[in-house]
């Protein structure tokens, strides 16, 4: 499995606004009192998203959201689906009940018209134990060592991923991280990203110095070349990235406008050296969500039909 793909899944907003069922444990929510007119900004937003990403050489597989339904958070479908190029899709549990809705057999249906789905991994029964595992917001993949990066959540859960890893091959890297009031960080994807050749990091966030010092060892050990951010440049989600591809298999590193302007200059010409920016502004989506670029993107990693 490479560690990049350029295909991907998008999934448009119907209902978005900021939901009261995950407020407290995403301190990265900031719901305001004008949320009428949410949607239609979220959708402005999410639409020229999809825009730079194609762009930028991205396959972006666009599916609406269900016309009814309480789902104010389908924008980020990373948190209930992978994809995988052996054709198995892995479900995950999720923490809050009204999120548990976005897993449906319409979008799986939808991917399997343009790619070979094979074995279909429903991890969802761990919710009526109350154990959670939300996707790759919740784990941050470096394919090419077979390693997911975890912070500790309620969202994370450990019971699922010793049922996960197993079945990936794959090893986790577990450590606290926590914000600027000492909270856990909700989601590893908020603090992190890893690419082929670079990796974003908040690692003041990660306590103590012992497990800080064993991720940036890890990520070095693997030759990446780090992008170390602070609390401020996380609070405007520069550790909510992701590395993409395009046609050709160059790197496009897709992000929000707010987080592209966060780095610093020296730090924004290391992205422009290993590739093309794709940024767009999503501050909406972002204050009341609580996620970014990343959280939109769920990786599609299929075969596509012949």
């Amino acid at each position: 499995m490479t560690q990049t793909t350029r295909n991907i899944v998008m999934i448009r907003p119907t209902h978005f606004f900021s939901n009261p069922e995950t407020r407290a444990s995403n301190r990265f929510q900031q719901p305001d009192a004008d949320s009428a007119t949410a949607q239609a900004r979220a959708v402005a937003e999410f639409d020229g998203y999809v825009a730079a990403l194609r762009t930028a050489g991205v396959g972006v597989l666009v599916i609406d959201d269900q016309p009814q339904g309480n789902t104010p958070d389908s924008i980020f479908p990373n948190n209930w689906i992978s994809m995988h190029p052996d054709g198995r899709v892995f479900l995950y549990p999720m923490e809050a009940p009204n999120r548990r809705r976005e897993r449906r057999d319409s979008v799986i249906a939808r991917i399997r018209a343009e790619f070979a789905v094979g074995e279909v991994c429903d991890l969802s029964a761990f919710e009526a134990e109350g154990q959670f595992l939300e996707g790759t917001g919740s784990m941050v993949f470096d394919h090419d060592y077979r390693l997911a990066y975890v912070c500790r959540s309620s969202r994370s859960h450990p019971e699922v991923l010793a049922a996960l890893l197993p079945r990936l091959d794959y090893r986790a890297v577990v450590f606290d991280a926590v914000d600027r009031g000492g909270a856990a960080i909700y989601h590893t994807n908020v603090m992190m990203a890893v690419g082929r050749r670079l990796a974003v990091v908040c690692l003041e966030a990660i306590r103590p110095a012992a497990a800080r010092e064993r991720v940036r060892a890890q990520l070095h050990r693997h030759g990446k070349q780090l992008i170390d951010i602070d609390y401020t440049q996380m609070e405007n989600f520069c550790g909510n990235v992701i590395e993409l591809a395009d046609a050709a298999g160059n790197a496009v590193f897709a992000m929000s406008s707010r987080a592209w302007h966060a780095f610093s200059p020296a730090q924004q010409a290391i992205f422009t050296a290993h590739g093309t920016v794709a940024h767009a502004p999503l501050d909406t989506i972002e204050q009341l969500g609580g996620g970014g670029a990343r959280c939109m993107v769920a990786e599609n990693f299929l075969p596509r039909h012949p």
